[in-house]
């Protein structure tokens, strides 16, 4: 799914109307009935009802949304923020609408807004839309405060919450539940936003497909329907499924050798090889019967005279330690031509040596979580936004695919384009998870599929088995184990 700007989303709009065609204000009306809908599978009716309208075409909706609610017999109150007159013309026609069903209140002194005391209340906030490019200050502000210590859905976006950049000013609406039209915010997918935008869902409003396919975009969001699983043909056997090679643990680390080998075993692979050191040789053969062990020429840490043919993909980091600096070296010279996920201690060797980027293949794959990108690049960033654009840059100059994890991972190829996963939940924040994607992702690869199909759907299914782990065990008790079992 593609996600587009502030101004790609008002170009959208304007060519659904031209080329449907659909009038402006029964576009609106479409929007507010799929917002309605989804509201109302949400919230019974015992609850009363506040709608937040500015004057703007989200006030528009807004109105929309009060007399759809209170035709299904919800218990509706209606404020307006800012002088109607001014409104936009789909703004006018609404309260014209409207006024027969219910009489809003105008907004002209913070101190006489009041809220039930004891009552169950809900408030919909459609101040401001997504086009929103200046601070909010004055009375705006002021009832963005008030309204921000109570329950809040809002529509499309958060009141003062900028669609696609920074935003400074933090009179923000802080939304329990954002119900979007058609397309993802990139908002939406920052970790710096996580207070404002809550749980947030998409409504089809049936803007123009036809726009969507050919605009032109840097940021897509997988969905479920995206990811094609590759066949099982009847004939096949182990070598068909492809042979991986994973260079993981050491002394105190055979944990991470154990899940990423298991991860990637479950993810499909024909065979997988193991180099661990010589002290996790009885560990490996007994927790991980089905792998290979390739015995590595230390005691506690990976070394060997790398000989990588036979294998149709490597992986190399979990577990291993940061002593080998000349063992690295060699192992990413021996990879060059080689499908390659690198992972964890593998990636801080590369931050601490970046001239050995210039040995890694060209598409390998790297997935670190945040504090591993910036020794990675080097710096930090000032914002979430500047950290896309940096990682953006990164995989276009090194013509890598970087996995940057975290919720909503953003896997950025090596042409610039980042894809945001909608998988996984906070049960995956435990030690280990990271291993377990990097097993997967290697699986994919060594089974034939591309870099950019191996990081992109390795990604989703991780976050899915992650989600089957945490409906068994619940979010809070999730281990990396738990994780490996629910890979299907």
């Amino acid at each position: 799914m593609k996600i587009l700007n502030a101004s790609q989303i008002r170009k959208l709009d304007e060519y659904t109307i031209t080329h449907e065609p659909i009038s402006s204000i029964n576009l609106m009306e479409r929007a507010s009935s799929a917002f309605v809908n989804n509201f109302i599978e949400k919230f019974n009716i015992d609850i009363e009802v506040f709608i937040f309208c500015g004057t703007g075409n989200n006030g528009g909706d807004g109105l929309a949304i009060a007399r759809l609610l209170d035709q299904k017999l919800y218990r509706i109150n209606v404020y307006i923020i800012g002088e109607s007159a001014h409104g936009t013309l789909d703004f006018k026609t609404n309260m014209e609408r409207l006024k027969n069903q219910i009489t809003p209140n105008q907004v002209k002194n913070i101190a006489a807004l009041k809220f039930p005391q004891k009552e169950k209340f809900i408030i919909i906030d459609a101040i401001f839309g997504s086009g929103l490019n200046r601070d909010i200050d004055g009375l705006a502000a002021e009832v963005i405060e008030k309204i921000n210590k109570y329950p809040i859905v809002s529509v499309d976006i958060p009141s003062g919450l900028y669609a696609d950049k920074t935003t400074i000013n933090k009179n923000i609406v802080k939304a329990q539940h954002t119900i979007s039209f058609q397309l993802p915010k990139l908002a939406f997918l920052q970790p710096e936003n996580q207070d404002y935008v809550g749980n947030w869902e998409l409504v089809d409003i049936g803007l123009s497909q036809e726009f969507i396919n050919k605009e032109v975009c840097n940021y897509y969001y997988t969905e479920n329907k995206e990811i094609k699983p590759q066949l099982r043909r009847p004939f096949s056997h182990k070598g068909t499924f492809g042979h991986a090679f994973l260079v993981a643990g050491s002394y105190g680390m055979m944990g991470a050798a154990i899940l990423a080998s298991k991860a990637c075993l479950r993810s499909g692979i024909g065979k997988i090889t193991i180099h661990t050191p010589k002290l996790g040789i009885e560990i490996m053969q007994i927790a991980v019967p089905e792998a290979i062990i390739d015995e590595s020429l230390s005691e506690k840490n990976f070394s060997g005279n790398w000989n990588l043919e036979k294998f149709d993909a490597i992986g190399i980091g979990p577990g291993i330690g940061l002593e080998n600096r000349d063992g690295f070296i060699s192992l990413l010279s021996a990879s060059k031509n080689k499908k390659i996920v690198l992972d964890a201690d593998a990636i801080t060797m590369l931050g601490n040596q970046p001239e050995l980027l210039k040995l890694i293949t060209e598409k390998a794959i790297l997935t670190p979580h945040p504090k591993e990108f910036k020794t990675l690049i080097g710096k930090n960033w000032k914002n979430d936004f500047e950290k896309l654009e940096i990682l953006s840059e990164f995989c276009v100059k090194h013509k890598v695919i970087v996995c940057l994890k975290g919720k909503n991972t953003a896997v950025a190829l090596s042409d610039g384009s980042i894809h945001f996963n909608s998988t996984g939940n906070t049960g995956m924040a435990t030690a280990g998870s990271g291993d377990v994607l990097t097993g997967i992702i290697l699986g994919f690869l060594a089974q034939g599929y591309s870099p950019e199909q191996a990081a992109i759907q390795g990604v989703f299914e991780h976050g899915l088995a992650g989600e089957r782990a945490s409906k068994i065990r619940s979010e809070r008790a999730v281990i990396a184990s738990d994780i490996v079992e629910n890979i299907k």
